[in-house]
């Protein structure tokens, strides 16, 4: 548990250091202060300064979470939107992050998870295959249209 900081000017050192460490959206930032002990009025003022010097920028955030959501853990849409939307991230910037991810990238990376998920299992009746391998993919933020054709693609 971290104590809290009354002293802003160590609050804003420590709050740019922490927007300096990795890309942060305003709702991180505003909990980061929250935190601090900072009121919510001082917090809203040292929030507009990190957004005026570019800080904090809710697209580049966008941008940057989703290219390494996609990249890296390899989620699908749905759940890099669902977990943007709880960083309370507008849908602007969402929809524009979106546009970053090719849809050949998408579709392969996809297929790719079926081909290793279809290795691993066990189950020899091949609809209990496809069910196991769509549900795979799914729970990792794929389209549940877009993965069944993705299965019909593999066979």
């Amino acid at each position: 548990m971290q104590s809290k900081i009354f002293d802003i000017k160590r609050c804003n050192f420590l709050i740019r250091n922490y927007c300096t460490k990795s890309d942060r959206c305003q709702h991180q930032v505003l909990e980061k202060l929250k935190a601090y002990g900072l009121s919510f009025g001082v917090s809203q003022d040292i929030l507009v300064e990190l957004i005026q010097e570019d800080f904090v920028n809710d697209q580049r955030f966008a941008d940057s979470f989703c290219s390494g959501k996609f990249k890296i853990t390899k989620w699908g849409r749905r759940k890099i939107i669902f977990e943007l939307k709880k960083l309370k991230i507008s849908k602007v910037c969402i929809d524009n992050a979106l546009k970053s991810i090719d849809l050949d990238d998408y579709t392969t990376v996809a297929l790719d998870l079926l081909r290793k998920k279809s290795l691993i299992l066990k189950d020899k009746n091949m609809f209990v295959r496809k069910k196991k391998m769509a549900d795979y993919l799914i729970r990792k933020g794929y389209e549940s249209e877009f993965v069944w054709n993705c299965i019909r693609q593999l066979n």
